[in-house]
């Protein structure tokens, strides 16, 4: 129940029927991602079919890496299930600052040691070649770090000359020893020829689409498992050799050293037209994700929530009504819908404004009425309203009794609107018009209202949208308890304030979601070293950011600054609010 996750996207086959629940009841989409059962497990899955079918079934779509894959899913579940390919056909190399200049290179990658020492076949195989081969450079790249020094004994046993690529020494050696881990994918560019290891022992295989990205000959033994299904592919398709036992190894390598042919080339073309497959998990994904209902199982809220909602509906009877035109900005939740910034953007659009708060966290308790453009402290203020007093868009009445603080703006400003700051739960004042906000990111965060009170709302506007994707799910949650018209907001970063973006930053907040603030600095590029939340309205002290990281760039937000000691070596981000259909939704307020 913390996490509340959207979308949960299952690789493989990881059958878990309490997560697949779980999700589900807390309102997840749920997306089986690059499935595979394989021959030899079928039948198991078959036999258990009353058990994975209703399991299966809460899936809302099965991508699978093959037709054949797809034949054994939909014989066990009647669900959605796509032959989406298999996401290792999507390689991308590493980056590896070791380069391999040798005219002759046979790499030996994963090797294992199980029924069969696949690095005494290696080094067997590699004392025949050098007969013919002198120049033949090794890399022997043992699959788990545990036997990397095993191997190493193994060669100097042998007499062998070697380097060991974790020295960092020159490779100057007719061996080496890969004894680190993330390079192998991007070494496989120098190869002449590769012998995939786990597959002479009953490994099962591993992975042979990253040297044929390069267009390499691969060699494998009989046990490819993992992989039956491209193996038997690339064999028929004349891109790979399979040996039979490690006997063989030596003249399989001989030979390709001698004539490699096509089989490298053919190997890359296969492998360059299956891909794709990650593109069109995400898009299928996103696309789920997009359609995810919040829900909130737990109950004991309900009834808390209940009797606030009808106190709140007791009081709005005896409110009093303002001679102008009132609407209230406010949501279900308590803080953290990004309504600040939309505030100020509605106010942005009217010719004489003004906004009504309570100016949470200031340090007065006297009314304050600030034309627009005039200046106050933030102690008099609050964070809040000193956002609006700073864009300087509309005027500004700040006081706890709202009715009183209202007349003497309209006296003394003669606003053609007011806009109740955070006011769905205000009762002293009547309102023309209840913009209800829903922050998308996490609907249900610190819920102070049930959902049915969206009865009462003029407009549903969904903030922190990203623009691009849908939010049918979350508008199909808000159709079950109202017909007002749903509008959808994003943010866009305006300025860096206090310096230049950075390349790299240490984010800091205090907000009632700080998610949001953090998915904003990434949407920027820039690379987040670390991060820390605050409580809400937080007012720093000196020892608060004298305990932030020195050494980096200081980033935080516009809200975060008002409340600062001190601004010097800190960055923060002026963002706005982009509104979908702004104009119908501006139409709708004035009435």
């Amino acid at each position: 129940g913390t996490l509340r996750p959207s979308l949960l996207v299952i690789l493989e086959t990881e059958i878990w029927p309490n997560l697949y629940r779980e999700a589900r009841r807390f309102g997840a989409r749920l997306v089986v991602v690059n499935g595979r059962i394989s021959e030899k497990k079928f039948p198991t899955y078959r036999r258990w079919k009353w058990f994975f079918e209703p399991v299966l079934q809460q899936a809302d779509a099965i991508l699978v890496q093959s037709s054949k894959d797809a034949d054994r899913y939909r014989q066990l579940t009647s669900n959605q299930v796509i032959d989406a390919g298999n996401l290792k056909f999507d390689f991308r190399p590493p980056a590896v600052a070791l380069r391999l200049d040798r005219p002759k290179i046979w790499i030996a990658a994963s090797t294992v040691s199980i029924d069969v020492d696949e690095d005494d076949a290696v080094l067997d195989a590699y004392a025949e070649l050098r007969k013919q081969h002198p120049d033949l450079m090794l890399v022997l790249a043992p699959r788990k770090p545990e036997r990397f020094d095993t191997v190493a004994e193994k060669l100097a046993r042998r007499g062998i000359p070697f380097t060991r690529r974790s020295t960092g020494a020159e490779v100057n050696q007719p061996v080496l020893l890969l004894d680190t881990i993330g390079e192998l994918g991007g070494l496989f560019r120098d190869a002449s020829v590769v012998f995939m290891g786990g597959t002479l022992a009953s490994q099962g295989g591993h992975n042979i689409l990253e040297p044929a990205y390069f267009g390499k000959p691969v060699i494998a033994g009989p046990h490819m498992e993992n992989f039956a299904d491209i193996a038997e592919e690339f064999t028929n398709a004349g891109a790979l050799v399979r040996i039979r036992a490690a006997a063989e190894l030596a003249e399989a390598v001989a030979q390709l050293l001698r004539e490699p042919g096509s089989i490298g080339a053919k190997a890359q073309q296969l492998t360059e037209s299956k891909r794709g497959a990650v593109e069109r998990a995400c898009r299928e994904a996103m696309d789920w994700a997009g359609r995810a209902e919040p829900r909130r199982p737990n109950v004991w809220w309900r009834g808390w929530a209940l009797i606030s909602t009808w106190n709140v509906l007791r009081k709005q009877r005896n409110a009093k009504r303002l001679p102008i035109r009132t609407v209230s900005i406010g949501g279900l939740t308590m803080g953290g819908v990004g309504k600040t910034p939309v505030v100020a953007r509605i106010a942005s659009q009217f010719h004489n404004p003004a906004i009504l708060t309570r100016g949470y966290g200031r340090q007065s308790s006297e009314d304050v009425i600030l034309r627009r453009g005039t200046a106050a402290t933030v102690e008099h203020t609050g964070d809040e309203a000193q956002t609006y007093i700073r864009a300087g868009v509309a005027h500004v009445g700040i006081g706890s009794d709202r009715y009183r603080v209202a007349q003497s703006l309209i006296a003394q400003c003669q606003p053609e609107v007011l806009l109740l700051d955070d006011g769905f739960q205000h009762t002293q004042l009547a309102r023309d018009f209840d913009l209800v906000l829903i922050d998308a990111l996490d609907p249900l965060l610190h819920p102070r209202e049930v959902s049915e009170s969206l009865k009462r709302a003029s407009a549903v506007l969904l903030t922190r949208v990203d623009l691009r994707q849908s939010t049918a799910g979350l508008e199909a949650w808000v159709r079950r308890y109202s017909s007002a018209p749903i509008f959808r907001a994003g943010t866009r970063v305006v300025e860096w304030v206090g310096g230049a973006r950075p390349d790299r930053a240490f984010a800091f907040c205090g907000l009632g979601n700080p998610n949001a603030f953090w998915n904003t600095l990434e949407d920027t590029g820039v690379e987040i070293v670390g991060r820390r939340a605050f409580p809400d309205h937080h007012k720093y002290s000196l020892q608060d950011l004298q305990a932030l990281p020195q050494g980096v760039p200081l980033v935080t937000t516009e809200k975060d600054a008002m409340n600062l000691p001190t601004t010097t070596g800190i960055r923060w981000l002026k963002i706005e609010v982009t509104i979908e259909n702004e104009q119908e939704l501006l139409s709708l307020i004035r009435g």
